[in-house]
């Protein structure tokens, strides 16, 4: 089971750095016999899609080309559109390159550190072995 946020949206991006964010409401839910739902236009000019996320708008993204190229680029920046089109160019490619993947990045809360909840158990201190705390 998925759980979607009601404040994502559906990342798609195309092998020719082409992107679009849709909003969830836009996709009807299809029950068996059904003959899809399209998501983006596929032409020569986007290319074959390459990944398709759920993202929130303060998340990052990090696209990887064939070549090695990577940037990272702010998910505010791509606009949110219609589904049955092509999108605005998200990452520049040179001749013959395509991108590979994408990956999120979901930035981390201030005082993103754990705080200890206690049930932990004793805590080894500098240079003492937590073994010998089992004892």
């Amino acid at each position: 089971m998925v759980v979607i946020r009601r404040d994502a949206t559906l990342l798609v991006v195309t092998e020719k750095g082409m992107g679009k964010r849709s909003e969830l409401s836009e996709y009807r839910v299809q029950h068996r016999g059904g003959k899809g739902i399209i998501t983006v236009r596929v032409t020569d000019k986007t290319g074959a899609v390459v990944a398709l996320k759920e993202v929130l708008p303060d998340d990052e993204l990090m696209l990887i080309s064939r070549h090695g190229v990577i940037i990272r680029v702010p998910v505010s920046g791509i606009r949110v559109i219609g589904r049955n089109t092509q999108g605005v160019k998200v990452m520049q490619l040179d001749e013959g390159d395509t991108v590979v993947d994408v990956a999120r990045v979901v930035k981390e809360e201030e005082g993103g550190e754990e705080e200890p909840t206690g049930d932990e158990g004793p805590v080894a201190a500098e240079g003492q072995d937590q073994r010998e705390l089992s004892v």
